[in-house]
Formats: C-alpha cells, structure tokens, sequence
C-alpha cells in the first residue's frame, strides 16, 4: 500500500518499480513517404495454396513489387485473426485498401504512454506543506546502509551550464561534480527516467537524491529502487524544499527510512495512472468496468536484469515490485478464473457482470473512494463499477450475460462494417442485418445516457432495454431502486422482477428524462440496483449532454 504524505510524519514506504525499455527496429527502403501500417485481413477469405497466413501476407506484399524480407516488419496471427504491419507508401496502401480479403489498413501511430509506472493506488490525505526547513514524507526503497540520521548539504540546479534547466532535472552530462560530491542532490521529475536521475547524481559523486514533483505530476508520489538513498515527495512538499534550499545556501537535509506502513487508510484508492472515462468511441458504453490491485505488485522476477532496469544495475532479485495497469489486468484476469472455476457453465460475460455488479465503492474509513488524479471524490468515469470483491462475484444472484449474436448486432450499430465484423469473428457468413436501436442496448452492467443539448421531448429522453439471467436461488424476487441527480427521472418497467427458477430471464426498460438541458462539459452520476434482500445488482449509470 502506498501512502502519499503526512505532516509530520517521517514516514518512507518501500517500494520498487522497473522500467523496461522496448526497442523498434524500423526497415528502409520504402522511399520518401513511407510509413509503418497494419493491415487487417479477413481470415475467411485466404486462398487455401497459401499453407500459412505469413504466406498469404508475403503475397500481399509481393503483388506491390515489395520484398517481405525487407518491408514486412511483423506478422499477426494471434492476437490479431490475421494481419501484418509493413512499410508502405500511400500508393501501397491505396491498392490494399481495394483488395477483397483486406478490411482495413490504418497507419500505425506511435501513442504516449498513459497507464503505467505512476503507483499511487493507495495514499493518505494531502497536507499543506511547510514553507521553509521541515518533515517531509514520501516513497522508496534503497537496499545498501543509507545515510543514517546524518545530515547532509542539500544542493539544487549545480549545473556545468550556467542558465540551463536541465541541471533541475538532473538529466545525463548536467551536474557539476565539484558541487554535488558528497552532497544530496535536488532533482525535479520529468525528461528523463526517475532511476536515471539518480545514477546521474551517483556518477557525479552525489550521496543521494530527493526526487521532487512539479506541477504536472501532483501529488502521485512514486517508488523506485534506485541505486543510492533517494526519496520521492510530491509537489507540495517539492516546492517547499524548492524555496527552503534556494533561499539557504546552508540547506541540509537527512534522509531517514522508517520502514512499511500498514493498514494504510484511506485505501483503496484509484491510481493516477488508471485509465479513464468517458468511452470517446462509443459514448452509450460507460467506461471503465472496474478497477483492482495494480500497485506495488510482488512476484517473483526473472533476475537476468537489476530492479532499475539500468545497464549499470548489476542487483539481481528472484522478487521484485511492479505497478500499472499491465499488474491490474493479471489480476482481475485471476478474478475471471476464479469465478469460472466455481461456474465452468458461465459465459464470458457473465463473470465480468458478477465481477461488476458486486464491486465495492466505499474505502476503509467508510467514504467514496477518492481520485489520487486530483484527490477528489471519485466516480463511475474513474473506477467504473467499483474495486472488485472475488468473494461476492462468486454469488452475485443475478448476471447479465451477453451473446455473441448481441455482440455482432452492437459492432454493426457503431459502424463497423460486415467484413470487420467476419474479420474479428473468424465467421464468413456473419451480416450486418441485425443491428441494435441504440449502442446503448448492448445487455451491459452499466449505462452510459446521453442526452441532447437542445430543448426536445426526443433528445431530452433516453431508453434502454436489459435482460437479466438468475443464477441465484429459485423464486427469487428482486425490486428495483435508482439512485441520482433529481434533474434527471429515472422509470424502471416492470419494477420487481420474480426468477422462478435459477437460468430464469427476465427483461425490462429504464428510461431516463432530463428535466433541464445540459452542457457538453455537465455530467451527473446515479445507479441502478436490483436487490432481494440478499443480494444487490449494482449498475453505475453517467450522463452526458451531446449535441
């Protein structure tokens, strides 16, 4: 669990935190314009003289005058029914686009990452940092001896440059040896790798580090393993030893590690890092479904490389931390065997409903979660559905399962034309002839209502049909409740639903009624739950105003 600070607390959490460095190999040759592209092909229709879809896309790329082994950079036959990517110029990719057995091709973007390496999934409340000399709390972890309860001269932007900024950031080549040697260096968060800057200060005779935040990361405090005594403290506490250290040229400062906290409160909390709502593609599907453990995961590790994922970090563990999304989808894909191991008969979407409608929103001290984005109250655009609970997704009392027929009619209702549609299902005879009224329609856990911006009984009403499988106790009988904004009404029909038996389905419609318009940046907040006494279908419901 990761605190963030506490006045006056000295506390240190132990943390470690890897950055894995991945390598692209771009293939020339192509000529002036061209670019790497996916290219997307229809398994259906692969010519059966081609034994492989590797040999089906070197034909492809044969029949533009271009050698595979050249521009052909990779080939997907798994995560993907079957594609390739290749350098391509726009003549290229204008001639696929016409082939039959071809249903898209897209330029290949490379992306920022979002969702990764910023743990702060769990925290304590943020404080009002001192001003001047004080208590400062933050994260790390540094196995070797430490400093002890020595005080050390604490520097800040002793660059070989004079003038430039990168000294503050303690990027590669900046520091002045002669007036960081054997001095705790002050370097701020950004442009280069956290663990880099300390090898930085360490190669410049530094004895340690305080890794201080700007603006831009906030309080989201991070935890590395860094390759000597170091600490992380967020922007508050970074300014206050910003202005102490540049107003004494005397400063000094002790790092003093206090070990792990736990029974951290509040927890659990929605990492920074975690991605967010609302779905910018299909705007009637609420996002994210849910959230889970992703922060200072420990698990055993491979040890061909040290925990900095640095050249020089010669540390070899067989356990090491990681935080992201990347350790949350583990975990939640665990949740998912679980729960199959316990109904081998449930279908996909069954278990992530389970997993849905019985996640948690209220933290250890009896309040909603909180956003460590922006230490607010968080909301169903943050954390979906809620934390999930394995216990209660074992017995969730009702489910809304899926099929993939209702899947097919959703992709055809957004667009998705019926060779993308053959293409994802590996079925050469799916069609678009069933198509849902709404995106919304999708029998999904969760609503996401929009509504239009103009005054119009049409655009300010919204409905929305579900079905709902028991897979609880037989004669079961639920009674609908919604929670909400009071500008919006809310009408569920029928409002009691009686299962005779467990497999029983039952369907039924809510509508939502906007009184007042809204704005395109509004949105509001409500659930929906079925409950029996025993069990609570919970369903997060967000509402927009479109055009």
């Amino acid at each position: 669990m990761l605190p963030t600070m506490q006045q006056p607390s000295s506390l240190l959490i132990a943390a470690v935190l890897l950055l894995i460095a991945s390598s692209c190999v771009l293939v020339s040759g192509a000529g002036d314009g061209a670019a790497t592209y996916i290219v997307y092909l229809n398994p259906a229709l692969k010519p059966s003289p081609y034994a492989t879809h590797l040999n089906w896309h070197h034909a492809h790329l044969d029949s533009l005058s271009l050698d595979p082994s050249r521009h052909l950079l990779y080939s997907y036959t798994s995560a993907a029914p079957s594609a390739f990517a290749a350098r391509l110029l726009p003549s290229h990719v204008a001639a696929l686009r016409g082939h039959a057995a071809v249903t898209s091709v897209h330029e290949d973007v490379l992306l920022q990452l979002h969702t990764t390496r910023s743990p702060l999934f769990l925290h304590l409340p943020p404080y009002d940092a001192p001003d001047a000399d004080g208590t400062h709390a933050g994260m790390s972890l540094y196995s070797g001896d430490g400093l002890g309860v020595d005080k050390f001269p604490l520097v800040y932007n002793k660059g070989i440059r004079a003038g430039s900024n990168a000294s503050k950031l303690c990027m590669s080549g900046t520091l002045d040896a002669t007036a960081v040697k054997g001095k705790v260096v002050l370097c701020d968060r950004g442009g280069n790798s956290r663990v880099e800057k300390g090898l930085v200060v360490k190669q410049a005779g530094g004895v340690g580090m305080v890794l201080a935040n700007t603006a831009q990361s906030g309080e989201e405090v991070v935890a590395d393993s860094h390759l000597l005594p170091a600490v992380a403290v967020g922007a508050k506490s970074g300014d206050a030893i910003r202005r102490y250290v540049e107003s004494n040229p005397e400063a000094e400062v002790a790092l003093s590690f206090a070990g792990t906290a736990l029974d951290v409160r509040p927890a659990p909390v929605v990492a920074a890092f975690s991605s967010r709502g609302p779905n910018r593609q299909v705007e009637q599907l609420l996002k994210p479904d849910v959230i889970g453990p992703g922060v200072n995961i420990l698990a055993g590790w491979t040890g061909s490389v040290g925990p900095t994922g640095l050249a020089v970090d010669e540390r070899r563990s067989p356990f090491n931390i990681l935080s992201g999304t990347s350790m949350s989808c583990p975990h939640i894909s665990g949740l998912a065997a679980f729960v199959k191991a316990a109904h081998p008969d449930w279908s996909p979407s069954a278990i992530k409903s389970a997993l849905m409608t019985t996640a948690y929103t209220v933290d250890n001290t009896g309040s909603t979660i909180l956003d460590a984005a922006d230490n607010t109250t968080a909301t169903p655009w943050s954390f979906g559905a809620g934390h999930v609970d394995p216990v209660k997704a074992l017995s969730p009392g009702l489910v809304y399962d899926t099929s993939v027929d209702d899947y097919v009619a959703f992709l055809c209702s957004v667009g998705t034309s019926p060779q993308q549609v053959q293409a994802i299902t590996a079925a050469p005879n799916v069609t678009c002839q069933r198509k849902l009224s709404s995106p919304g329609d999708l029998n999904y856990p969760s609503f996401s209502v929009v509504f239009g911006r103009r005054r119009s009984s049409s655009r300010s009403t919204v409905k929305y049909r579900r079905e709902l499988t028991n897979v609880g106790d037989a004669r079961s009988v639920y009674t609908a409740k919604v929670t909400g904004p009071s500008g919006i009404a809310v009408s569920v029909k029928p409002t009691r639903l009686a299962f005779k038996k467990a497999g029983d389905k039952l369907r039924y419609t809510v509508t939502f009624k906007s009184a007042t318009p809204g704005g395109p940046m509004d949105a509001a907040f409500g659930w929906l739950t079925w409950s029996n006494g025993k069990h609570d279908v919970r369903s997060p419901i967000s509402y927009t105003w479109g055009m």
